[in-house]
């Protein structure tokens, strides 16, 4: 008898019909894995409850479970045993039952019948909901999701953090929409707000006693600083221009050059709508943003390049997608063909919102102001009047015009190096 593992229980022969072939681990005792003749193959737990009377329960198949999950649960269940209880019986507290998946999964759904509630007491948004949903399938639930929800300590949530810092839920790209996941400090954060935000809802709303996980420590996030200098900015100007004469995407440019005018994120970018543009009065009208529903000043260049995209019927996008009546999603990769192109590395759409704010602090302007530029400090509509503070506008349109200078300097020595590249 040896420890129980995947090559060991793999290697298990159906017995003969009518009888059962067990497997017992060396190290858990009672703990093995039972195999029918069909070939099925089910984790065991062998025990005497208090009563003093052998029992055995099933604690899940193989192949639905790991080796490891069945025994972290058999050790679970020893536990309960060796406090006086009997998991054999019926349960007493459905709350002690409930898994990490289950709480998940009860999450999502409350979250989008908007039942629960989240920042300023609103229900919770589709696009957080979205990226709760992407990591609790990508991370949490691989991680934790077998593990009962009242049995979880502040070592198993940090221990999330690291695996998934680790690699250990990375994946390759998939055939769809998306890059490759690789984990990573910021993701494992993210991960574990998320599970701690669900805990928190569930021992709020008496889904769980008690909050388990209280006191688990987050990775701090590397604060990104990358900004473009001038003589980058003139650089994508440049390759904005000749990629343009060489087949690249006319919305992709668009919404590059729309990013680093403003500001924007790149979803408020991407995603912006003809009624949200008043151009001629130089704002956005965002219904709904990170910081709620909020008004967004704009330069003059920007606004114009909006106004002059084409119009498609029926779709509401100032920047359509090429199929269908969604947006153009694809900016990111337009933006890393452009700077591939000139030379230009570590760059991503944020690092063009920071580059605004940046510029607008080269130019003078303060911390209050720029966190208003960039929609931190949010402008609002009071009584269906809009006001933008003078000295935004000023801000906004000094900022813009200096960016939309610098991306046409430089012309003719660039275009140059960039055809004897290409030839």
């Amino acid at each position: 008898m040896a420890k129980l593992t995947k090559r060991a229980v793999e290697a298990m022969k159906p017995p003969a019909k009518g009888r059962q072939a067990f497997l017992w681990d060396s190290e858990l005792r009672g703990f093995g894995v039972r195999m029918l003749p069909s070939g099925l193959q089910t984790f065991v737990l062998n025990y005497r409850n208090a009563a003093d009377k052998e029992r055995r329960i099933n604690l899940g198949r193989f192949g639905v479970m790991t080796v490891e999950q069945a025994r972290d649960q058999a050790m679970i269940k020893l536990g309960m045993i060796a406090a006086g209880a009997d998991p054999a019986e019926p349960v007493e507290n459905p709350r002690q039952e409930t898994t990490v998946s289950d709480l998940c999964d009860w999450y999502l759904a409350e979250a989008e019948a908007g039942r629960i509630l989240g920042r300023r007491n609103r229900p919770i948004k589709k696009s957080t909901l979205a990226m709760d949903k992407s990591r609790i399938e990508t991370h949490i639930k691989p991680l934790l999701g077998a593990r009962l929800a009242h049995t979880l300590k502040v070592v198993d949530i940090e221990g999330m953090q690291s695996n998934i810092v680790a690699g250990k839920t990375a994946k390759p790209r998939g055939g769809g929409r998306g890059g490759a996941i690789t984990g990573g400090p910021g993701v494992a954060s993210r991960a574990v707000a998320t599970l701690q935000s669900i805990l928190g809802h569930a021992a709020r709303l008496d889904k769980i006693e008690s909050h388990p996980s209280r006191g688990a420590r987050k990775l701090a996030s590397k604060k990104k600083t990358r900004r473009l200098s001038e003589v980058e900015i003139k650089k994508l100007g440049i390759a904005m221009r000749h990629a343009a004469r060489n087949g690249e995407h006319p919305v992709g440019l668009a919404i590059v050059r729309f990013l680093l005018l403003t500001g924007f994120r790149i979803s408020e970018g991407q995603g912006l709508q003809r009624p949200w543009l008043h151009a001629d009065a130089g704002y956005v009208s965002f219904p709904d943003t990170k910081g709620d529903a909020q008004i967004r000043a704009i330069g003059q260049a920007a606004a114009e390049l909006a106004a002059s995209q084409p119009l498609r019927k029926g779709c509401p996008y100032i920047f359509p997608a090429d199929v269908g009546d969604g947006h153009f999603t694809a900016a990111k990769a337009c933006l890393a063909r452009l700077c591939a192109s000139v030379g230009i590395v570590g760059v991503t759409p944020h690092t063009l919102r920071h580059t605004f704010g940046s510029v607008a602090g080269d130019l003078g302007f303060s911390e209050l102001t720029i966190r208003a530029l960039l929609g931190h400090a949010a402008q609002s509509v009071t009584q269906g009047y809009v006001h933008v503070d003078e000295a935004l506008k000023l801000a906004v349109t000094r900022t813009c015009e200096k960016i939309a200078a610098l991306l046409h300097e430089n012309e003719a020595a660039l275009v140059e190096t960039l055809e004897r590249r290409v030839a």
